[in-house]
């Protein structure tokens, strides 16, 4: 049931319009309980009569909107990705293999970040991008999607496998925090940071509140918004314009697929 709507989107965006328009029309009439007419089902069809790439090229060629989306995405998407990987990482250093004072409780602390949904702290951070004058800015999205808890905490569950005679032993060879992070944590924590970065491609490459909020310039939002706009008075176009939209998340995921499993694993969080 969770492939189907997929399996319909790719297979449909291979199918002329007219082939289109053919499946999605009504065919019979069905009598309803107070005895009158309606309108009956839909004849729905996977497999396309014949290959059709008129869609892509329609996307590709004759949208360049599309092309100006996908890049907006992805330049967005990318900073976000690299910058959480690199803090999620020092701050989970910190709270896995470090002792201070409070370390525990600042931890739980900052976890609570995590149980509050975008809406909830949408307003101040509205009134914060806009004192710093981030509004229509990619910024106004990067930067806060930097600092994210749910990073900290995936990485530290995975740090903490790691033994601590492995530290120890480089402390007695002389070795430093940052020695010690970049020689030794980092080449064993790498199955969690590939985790960690399909998660936060997927949840970022689809995001819809944050550029719909910051960013007033049209040009400047990402694909994710572009799409509900795509499909006017064209349904072929808005297929293949959702394969091309998904490659990029299915790509990933299989190329990176068994360090995500074992990244997930590891780091204890389980479905």
């Amino acid at each position: 049931m969770m492939l189907f709507p997929i399996v319909v989107t790719f297979t449909n965006s291979l199918m002329t319009e007219g082939e289109i328009d053919h499946n999605y029309s009504l065919i019979g009439k069905m009598v309803n309980i107070a005895g009158g007419e309606k309108d009956g089902f839909i004849n729905l069809k996977l497999l396309p009569d014949w290959l059709s790439f008129h869609q892509y090229a329609e996307v590709l060629i004759h949208k360049p909107m599309f092309l100006q989306m996908f890049w907006n995405s992805v330049l967005m998407v990318t900073p976000i990705i690299a910058g959480q990987v690199l803090v999620a990482s020092l701050a989970a250093y910190a709270f896995a293999k470090l002792r201070f004072k409070g370390r525990d409780k600042l931890f739980v602390i900052y976890l609570m970040t995590m149980l509050m949904p975008f809406q909830v702290t949408l307003v101040p951070n509205y009134i914060i991008a806009e004192k710093l004058g981030l509004i229509n800015t990619t910024s106004a999205i990067i930067l806060p999607g930097i600092f994210s808890a749910f990073g900290v905490f995936m990485l530290r569950q995975f740090m903490l496998h790691i033994p601590n005679s492995y530290l120890e032993a480089a402390k007695m060879d002389g070795a430093g925090h940052l020695r010690i992070f970049f020689n030794i944590i980092i080449p064993l924590i790498q199955p969690g940071i590939a985790a960690l970065i399909v998660l936060l491609f997927v949840d970022n490459w689809n995001m819809v509140e944050q550029p719909l909020i910051f960013l007033e310039d049209s040009f400047k939002q990402p694909l994710s918004l572009y799409l509900s706009r795509i499909n006017e008075g064209a349904r072929g176009v808005a297929f293949a314009a959702a394969a091309l939209y998904m490659a990029p998340m299915v790509l990933l995921f299989l190329y990176a697929e068994s360090y995500f499993v074992e990244g997930i694993q590891l780091s204890g969080i389980k479905g």
